[in-house]
């Protein structure tokens, strides 16, 4: 089988690294171009190997370069929508770890997957235990009245609520078919479907969540942890190597993964 050809949006932030190493050394992708708004050669090393790839500033300049068959973005929303559409009219397939967009951006996105007929991924978590957590708080949603969510993540982060956040609460309404009960008192932090979000951010932290379900004389706590930032290359070349063989917009890595 010949190799899926792979540039990388964001190949030197932190996670677009692991992806930049994920790519080359899986014998079923290969590494060819590179992107970042902080390049500041013409050549990316690719860590531990003699190899290197193009690398620019401009997406436009790769593409045409290296015509990569998908496209890993990992950037911020307002570099990525621009990306995800350069990307679709040159009938790139693309897998997309960023996260923020809006409802109006998801929807023209699947309408431009579904016209150019190309595949678009895009997760908030690629982390596979952090989707299980999503998935089995659905499960859990359905028996419990009250629940909360505590997101802690480092410092540097720059969304609140965390993304992976936003989308367990939202599949946690989905499921109920309702709201869950806000427990008399106060609400602190952010509401979404009943669920109140707190949003921690420190330095030391990585990536961790915490979903707590409560009701008369018990809880109920799933939680997960990120160790670092190789636990979301298995998602990544998952959805790398599936994305070439769909069409339109999927979103969440559950999809891929039969939850």
């Amino acid at each position: 089988m010949t190799p899926i050809r792979v540039a990388v949006h964001g190949a030197l932030g932190k996670v677009g690294k692991e992806v930049v190493r994920a790519v080359n050394l899986d014998p079923d992708t290969k590494l060819v171009g590179a992107v970042d708004i902080k390049a500041s050669g013409d050549r990316l090393a690719v860590p531990d190997t003699d190899i290197s790839v193009p690398l620019s500033r401009s997406l436009e300049e790769i593409i045409h370069a290296t015509r990569p068959d998908v496209i890993v973005d990992f950037t911020l929303a307002k570099a990525a929508v621009p990306a995800i559409r350069t990307a679709i009219k040159d009938k790139i397939n693309l897998v997309v770890g960023t996260t923020g967009f809006t409802k109006e951006e998801l929807t023209e996105i699947g309408k431009l997957a579904v016209d150019n007929q190309v595949g678009v991924i895009i997760a908030a978590n690629f982390a596979i235990g952090a989707v299980l957590m999503i998935h089995m708080a659905k499960i859990a949603a359905k028996y419990f009245d009250y629940a909360e969510i505590i997101e802690l993540h480092h410092h540097l982060k720059a969304d609140a609520p965390s993304g992976t956040s936003l989308v367990t609460a939202r599949s946690m309404g989905q499921s109920r078919g309702k709201p869950v009960q806000i427990p008399p008192g106060q609400p602190r932090g952010e509401q979404l479907e009943g669920i109140t979000i707190h949003s921690i951010r420190l330095p030391g932290l990585m990536a961790h969540q915490e979903v707590l379900f409560g009701t008369a004389g018990q809880t109920l706590s799933i939680r997960h942890d990120t160790i670092n930032r190789e636990c979301y290359t298995p998602g990544i070349m998952l959805a790398v190597k599936e994305v070439v063989n769909r069409e339109g917009l999927i979103f969440g890595l559950d999809n891929l993964l039969g939850l």
